[in-house]
């Protein structure tokens, strides 16, 4: 398996500088890596080359977060939709028309409103720790839970004393036992803090964590969507984690029975600590729903290729 260069470049989306990570032909079959909380594109940093010989990997910094702009919360919201619109904006301005997505923590919300504001787009969905089953959420979300019932100044307070260095480092560690904890690189909450040494982005980060609240409505509509249009879904899963355990992963094939899912031994960052295996199973899964021109019968005309 070849490697393939990333490439860190910029564009505009609605006056805001967005950055994004890119791996692959231009031309070839899009992969669409939106991050989670509290990262950046740059946890897709070792998945994006691993892909690139045969697909275009596009993973983008959200405003606010890793080298995109902070604008002010007048011209950007900073809510789960502003995010998820943000998304469709990209894709548009990228003219990606065709693509899998990455579905991960808060990406998986902002992707699947991709996904269904437009599912001829969507190829297939690979699914990692992010989840639409409140009955399934882990213990950690009753702090959340709490403020979305009752959203006092208090209970902001609490979600702002999280948004550090410490903070992060619990929430990239998570329930990852022992044994595989120095497998993630502290660069992960290293960068993360540094960034919300910026008062604008630690703001920018509240305001969004405190809006998670907000996608519960979402999540009978996101079912509602897996149902009817049954897109092909790879669901590989790291069960060490608080908020979304192996029940989580599981209730999605009330949905998608077709499913094809795997549990591995990690956590919510499943990159971090099994990226191999990741790997591997996500390149079995583009090659069924998304091959490129490397893996068709030559001659083969290329099928909605992303650009």
């Amino acid at each position: 398996m070849a490697g393939s260069a990333v490439r860190h470049r910029t564009v505009e989306v609605d006056g805001i500088t967005i950055f994004y990570r890119e791996a692959g032909a231009t031309d070839a079959p899009v992969v669409l890596l939106p991050h989670g909380y509290p990262s950046s594109s740059f946890q897709f940093r070792h998945l994006l080359p691993a892909l690139g010989d045969r697909w275009r990997g596009v993973a983008p910094d959200y405003p606010g977060f890793g080298y995109s702009d902070t604008p002010d919360p007048g011209r950007f919201a900073y809510t789960f939709d502003a995010h998820a619109d943000l998304l469709r904006r990209f894709t548009e301005t990228l003219g990606l028309t065709r693509y899998v997505i990455y579905l991960q923590d808060y990406g998986s919300q902002f992707g699947l409103r991709l996904a269904m504001a437009a599912p001829e787009r969507v190829a297939g969905l690979i699914i990692q720790n992010g989840d639409i089953y409140p009955d399934q959420h882990g213990p950690r979300y009753e702090p959340l839970k709490r403020f979305w019932r009752e959203p006092t100044h208090e209970g902001r307070d609490q979600l702002a004393a999280a948004i550090n260095e410490e903070g992060f480092r619990r929430e990239f560690l998570g329930e990852l036992p022992d044994r595989l904890a120095d497998r993630v690189s502290p660069d992960l909450w290293r960068l993360s803090g540094a960034l919300v040494a910026d008062p604008r982005r630690r703001d920018a980060w509240l305001r969004l964590l405190a809006d998670q609240g907000s996608t519960v409505a979402w999540f009978p509509r996101q079912q509602e969507y897996l149902r009817t249009h049954r897109p092909p879904t790879l669901i590989v899963w790291g069960p060490h984690d608080g908020y979304m355990p192996a029940g989580a992963a599981r209730a999605y094939l009330r949905d998608l029975p077709d499913a094809d899912l795997h549990l591995l031994d990690g956590g919510h960052w499943l990159l971090e600590t099994h990226l191999d295996e990741v790997v591997r199973l996500v390149r079995d899964f583009l090659t069924r729903v998304q091959p490129s021109a490397t893996t068709r019968p030559l001659g083969t005309p290329t099928p909605g290729a992303g650009r």
